[in-house]
This record gives structure tokens, sequence and C-alpha cells, in this order.
């Protein structure tokens, strides 16, 4: 079996030009020097590591998206939770305000049940009737 010679005359080309010619004869030296089985096996370590690095590339999208997601749920999160105690300040005021107001009727009406007791005992002594 003659085998055929890897050197060739490349004619100048692109940098492109060049990789895909070396490409190419990368490809043949393989067809070459494997036979069939075994290049099943090169193709499929090849088709792996293709599918390895876009997973690894997937696996850090991911990771960024979750990433960016935990942060955004943490910030709604604490504006919700500041909102709530924003709330509950704002109605405990209220509550405030509303419990001393009824403190106050509740004086006042105390002090208008005296004067009605006094008032009914002076009429009684003075014995006006109805």
């Amino acid at each position: 079996m003659e085998r055929p010679s890897l050197e060739f005359n490349l004619p100048d080309t692109h940098e492109e030009g060049k990789l895909y010619v070396v490409d190419s004869l990368n490809n043949l030296n393989k067809l070459n020097v494997c036979p069939d089985e075994s290049q099943r096996s090169l193709d499929e370590e090849e088709n792996t590591g293709d599918t390895g690095e876009r997973m690894a590339g997937s696996n850090t999208r991911n990771q960024h998206l979750f990433f960016i997601t935990f942060i955004l749920t943490l910030i709604i999160s604490l504006a919700l939770v500041s909102f709530v105690i924003f709330l509950i300040l704002q109605t405990r005021n209220e509550v405030d305000q509303i419990s001393s107001r009824l403190l106050s009727e509740k004086k006042n009406i105390e002090e208008l049940k005296k004067i009605n007791n006094i008032i009914l005992k002076h009429l009684n002594q003075s014995g006006i009737k109805e």
C-alpha cells in the first residue's frame, strides 16, 4: 500500500482559507489513518465534547439567570416587607390617635353624667316635678 503524501504545496490564501485547508487535511488524515469503526468513536467523542461545551455554557447561563432572578426576588421581597412595615406603623399611629380621642370623650361623658346627676338632685330638692 502506498500512503499518500501529506505534504502539499499550499497557495497563498487568506487566513480563513488556510484554516479550512488545514482542517480538510486533518479530516483526510483521519480517514487514511483510522479504520471506519475507530473513526465513528472519534466522531462520537467530538460530538460529546461539543455537547459538553454547550451544556457547560447552558449551565453557566442558567446559573446567571438563577442569580439574577434570586436578586430580583430579594429586592422585591425587601420592598414589600418595607411597605408592610410602613403600613403597620401608619395604622398604629391612627389607632393611637383614635384611642386618645376615645379617652378624652370618655372623660367628657363622665363629666356630663356628674353634671346631670347634680341637676337631678337640685330639681328633686327644689320640689319641681314633671
